[in-house]
């Protein structure tokens, strides 16, 4: 699973996939709507394949705990929508497939996105259990 073209952008819903770069920016299309769409370099864009995890001795990137939530769910979707659930269930959860993450440092807010972003990833076909390539070879 390679999380490098899934983009977060700020003020845009949901997450976008990088179709192709321009002068100016880049295309975008929306993994949920199929849409497609400019982006700019002024727009806040974060890739997943960046984000980090806090844990009680490193950081964790997001595509280990994406890939530990699908062997944990056996491929479903999460039993609960991210959007209207309590936090507690929410940490439960992580601390199910990620027992060392930081319980300071992670807050409700980052487990709502890491399990909005698990369904979205998942309804788009996008996660699997193969490892990221390794840039050396």
């Amino acid at each position: 699973m390679d999380l490098t073209n899934i983009l977060v952008i700020a003020g845009k819903p949901g997450l976008s996939e990088l179709v192709s770069q321009t002068k100016g920016g880049a295309i975008v299309k929306n993994l949920t709507s199929g849409l497609k769409f400019p982006v700019f370099k002024n727009d806040r864009i974060s890739s997943l394949g960046e984000i980090r995890i806090f844990t009680n001795t490193d950081e964790c990137p997001l595509q280990k705990v994406l890939q530990s939530i699908f062997t944990k769910l056996d491929g479903k979707e999460t039993p609960f929508d991210p959007a209207k659930a309590e936090s507690t269930i929410m940490f439960d959860l992580l601390s199910d497939t990620l027992p060392e993450y930081d319980h300071d440092r992670v807050h409700a807010s980052d487990v709502k996105k890491i399990f909005s972003w698990y369904n979205i990833l998942l309804g788009a076909g996008k996660i699997d259990l193969e490892e990221e390539p390794n840039e050396e070879q």
